[in-house]
């Protein structure tokens, strides 16, 4: 909601209409943060980001804590799982021995969004 607000705001409408028309458009059920949020989690997650970026995106986006938590689950068990299916399409797949490119395939997935956890999980794993 937040979203169509700005947009239409940056259009010159005045804030009586703007919030007719959003009013309306919630009581026709076409518009739902509800939906949005849930469509949009799922579309950065298929393109391999993190739950630490996509929290963030949502909240940019006007989207309450609550609705984000509920179709973002921080410690989801395939949290991890992403961050390796990210590294490797950017990296292949041999893990990392070099210091030096540790840190370059961590920075890479921490400006995805991924959690320090996640990123030692997979960037070590290379150690053992």
């Amino acid at each position: 909601m937040q979203e169509l607000t700005h947009k239409l705001r940056l259009r010159n409408y005045d804030e009586a209409s703007i919030q007719a028309v959003i009013e309306s458009l919630i009581d026709e059920g076409l518009q739902s943060d509800n939906r949005f949020a849930e469509q949009y989690a799922r579309t950065r997650i298929e393109k391999g980001y993190g739950p630490v970026r996509i929290r963030q995106e949502l909240r940019e986006r006007g989207i309450s804590d609550s609705l984000i938590s509920h179709y973002l689950e921080m410690n989801g068990p395939d949290w991890t799982a992403r961050a390796v299916q990210a590294r490797e399409k950017r990296f292949g797949r041999a893990l990392p021995g070099e210091y030096s490119e540790q840190a370059k395939q961590a920075r890479f997935l921490q400006q995805r969004g991924f959690t320090t956890e996640q990123i030692l999980k997979i960037i070590k794993a290379g150690d053992e």
